[in-house]
């Protein structure tokens, strides 16, 4: 079998590995090892928060309803209670963007519930 060499499959392994990792800092963008385990890194954090951006979000919607029904004279917690006990089928996403955008509409819905 003939001698088969590797540079070009080699440099073109390496650049795309060194173009993955511009804008890293220190020897990160330059040094191919150092490269490689900062690529293998961020993708387990992408990996990793992409589940965690859901929570993220879910505390967000939280906190903007517990703030509007604070205004109501409510506490978050007890008008979760009172609206799975009247089965209003509003998830937190939905209750929190009304609360932000349509105050009148929150507000009915508020002395509904109570």
């Amino acid at each position: 079998m003939p001698r088969v060499k590797g540079g070009v499959t080699a440099l073109k392994r390496r650049k795309n590995v060194l173009a993955q990792t511009k804008g890293y800092r220190h020897g990160r963008k330059s040094k191919e090892r150092m490269a490689k385990t900062a690529i293998r890194k961020a993708g387990q954090h992408a990996f990793n928060d992409r589940r965690k951006k859901k929570g993220n979000f879910r505390g967000l919607w939280i906190t903007r309803l517990n703030a509007a029904l604070r205004t109501e004279g409510e506490s978050y917690s007890k008008f979760m209670g009172k609206l799975l006990a009247k089965n209003v089928g509003l998830n937190r996403k939905v209750l929190s963007e009304i609360a932000a955008d349509n105050t009148e509409s929150f507000k009915r819905i508020v002395a509904q519930v109570k």
